[in-house]
């Protein structure tokens, strides 16, 4: 029987860039003569590039999106692990779990997010170049299934948007939300997710009591 799997997203959930992306756009669509505030640019970040562009402008528009990178890349010496992010992924493999990281980042901007988490433990990564769909849809989720080998009964998701949650229950995943993305409490358990927590230490901190403890618990005396 494999092993029950923990997904996570990455941006706003482990590492602190949910900001940085929300700069990034802003100034990109400044760039192509776009006025948007940033909280309208914040609210859709874990979206996908296209999907965060047709839902902000109507339609895709690559040259944002490129401009996007661009800015990003020149904050990428600001990113830093978010409090409790590599000791939350260290317990949780510990405790018998299958852990991939799920993100959207593209495929040049993972290595980066690996560094922040000083190569915390991990069996699987996906990113944007392993899916067809970005979030909301549940592609990105769903890879990671298959690369756990698990079925969703068998998994939880951990993310910090309302995309993260709806994505995840597209999959047929649960998900355990943290607040350090900027999403507020209750829009988050209006999307469904199973807890809200304040960021990766305080989950840490309630894991036994968590939905992950108890599907990690239930495993362990499933295999006995």
């Amino acid at each position: 029987m494999p092993n029950p799997a923990v997904l996570f997203d990455v941006d706003g959930t482990l590492v602190d860039t949910t900001y940085l992306h929300t700069l990034a756009w802003w100034r990109a669509l400044k760039d192509s003569g776009h006025e948007v505030a940033m909280s309208e640019a914040h609210r859709l970040v874990g979206m996908g590039s296209s999907e965060l562009l047709t839902e902000l402008l109507g339609s895709d528009h690559p040259d944002v999106s490129e401009a996007h990178s661009r800015h990003y890349q020149r904050m990428k010496g600001e990113i830093t692990p978010l409090p409790g992010a590599r000791q939350l992924i260290a317990e949780v493999s510990r405790r018998g779990a299958t852990v991939v990281l799920a993100t959207s980042a593209k495929e040049h901007d993972v290595e980066d997010l690996l560094r922040a988490l000083d190569r915390a433990p991990v069996d699987h990564v996906i990113d944007s170049s392993d899916v067809r769909s970005a979030k909301p849809a549940g592609d990105i989720f769903a890879a990671a299934l298959e690369a756990a080998g698990c079925e969703p009964g068998s998994a939880l998701v951990v993310g910090d948007t309302v995309w993260d949650v709806v994505a995840a229950g597209r999959a047929g995943v649960g998900t355990v939300a943290v607040l350090t993305g900027g999403n507020c409490r209750a829009e988050l358990l209006e999307a469904g997710a199973l807890g809200v927590y304040r960021d990766a230490a305080h989950l840490l901190s309630e894991l036994d009591r968590s939905p992950i403890g108890r599907l990690l618990d239930g495993a362990r005396v499933g295999g006995v």
